[in-house]
This record gives C-alpha cells, sequence and structure tokens, in this order.
C-alpha cells in the first residue's frame, strides 16, 4: 500500500516578535540619549599622536578661537545632582553685585560652553533665539583692568574641587593668546591642564619597521 504523502511547507519564522523588540531598543535610546551641545565657536584643534583621553566629567574647558576670543565651560560632574553650574553662575553674581532667578539659574545649568563679559550673561541665559544668543558670545574679558576670565577659574575650582582643566585651541590661534591663558592659570594654582587634540594617524611602512 502506497504511502501518503503530505504536502511539502516552506519555513516560516514569526518576524512580529522581533519586530516589537527594535521597536522597544528605538524607544529607549531616543529617550535616553542626549545629544551634545554646540559649542561657543567652531575650533579646529590641531593633530597630535598622544592616544590620551580627558575625562568625560569633572571637567572644565577654556575654547580659544582662531581670533583669539576665549570661552568657558564646565560640567554638572558625574553626578549631575550636583549642579555646579548653577552654583558656579551664583557664585560670579555675588562677585559682579548680579542677581541670578532660579529659573536663571536652572537654565545656565543646561546650556553649553559661553563667552561674553558678565553684564551679557543674563541676556544670553534668557534668550529664546539661538541667532540672538551666538551674537552676544563676543568672548571672556582677560584683559588687566577686569580680567573675567581669571575670576571664572578662581570660582569654578571653588565650586568643583575635582574637576579637571582642559584647553581646546584652534589650530590657528595665536600663540600669545595661549600663553596668556596658560600663565592665567598658572597663577590661579591651576598648573596641571590637558591640551585637546585631534588623533594624527601614522602609517607604518615596511622600512619603518626596525631590524
Amino acid at each position: 500500500m502506497p504511502k501518503i504523502k503530505h504536502p511539502a511547507r516552506s519555513p516560516h519564522i514569526d518576524m512580529t516578535p522581533m519586530v516589537d523588540l527594535f521597536s522597544l531598543l528605538l524607544t529607549f535610546f531616543m529617550l535616553t540619549t542626549s545629544f551634545r551641545p554646540q559649542e561657543a565657536a567652531p575650533i579646529e584643534t590641531p593633530s597630535s599622536v598622544s592616544e590620551k583621553q580627558a575625562p568625560d566629567n569633572d571637567i572644565m574647558t577654556v575654547y580659544l578661537s582662531k581670533d583669539g576670543k576665549v570661552f568657558f565651560n564646565i560640567d554638572n560632574g558625574k553626578d549631575t545632582s550636583t549642579h555646579f553650574r548653577s552654583k558656579l553662575v551664583q557664585k560670579m553674581g555675588e562677585q559682579y553685585k548680579i542677581t541670578f532667578t532660579p529659573q536663571e539659574l536652572d537654565k545656565f545649568g543646561k546650556l553649553s560652553s559661553f563667552g561674553m563679559p558678565i553684564k551679557d550673561l543674563k541676556a544670553w541665559i534668557r534668550a529664546a533665539d539661538p541667532k540672538d544668543r551666538d551674537k552676544l558670545q563676543t568672548g571672556i574679558p582677560t584683559d588687566s583692568t577686569d580680567n573675567q576670565f581669571a575670576w571664572w577659574i578662581r570660582m569654578a575650582r571653588l565650586t568643583n574641587l575635582q574637576a579637571e582643566v582642559a584647553i581646546k585651541g584652534d589650530a590657528e590661534t595665536d600663540y600669545t593668546v595661549v600663553k596668556k591663558i596658560m600663565d592665567l592659570l598658572q597663577d590661579n594654582k591651576v598648573n596641571k591642564f590637558n591640551l585637546v587634540t585631534n588623533l594624527q594617524k601614522e602609517d607604518i611602512g615596511l622600512k619603518d619597521v626596525p631590524k
């Protein structure tokens, strides 16, 4: 008696669970990803072969644009509940007799690098249009009559004792500007700092290999 042959069926994979998993992962990354804020000025850093990385947290960064303007930034630390940025601007307000509202302190804590005279800081914080905010980025004064940059460094060190200092200068920044900033840092007892550069790749050929 001949055997009964069952009809051949192609294998079938149910993709529904995978689609659900993909949707969950996509939602998770959208809700948890934090984008890097835009810097106060476009800076093209010089290249180097050093592979040492600056810390991601507890760091204050000095930005030097190609036209010699000075900008500054400090993060809120590894534990964002410390609110280092808000505490810093409050200390600067006390130094220059400027009162910041709780709303202004909170907003400043969420902004990025800045560079303007302290008298324009409230307008920079309140500005709703990013273009209006950029117009106020004229650089922090470093002259001897009113060296506001030195006060920012001094107050930042008092706000976060663990913060390291990094200098991010443009490759075309005049050396005298860099030297001046280094001298101001040393005047404020900052003798150790990082220089931010781009990693330069080196290709090694057979002739470069030692025998």
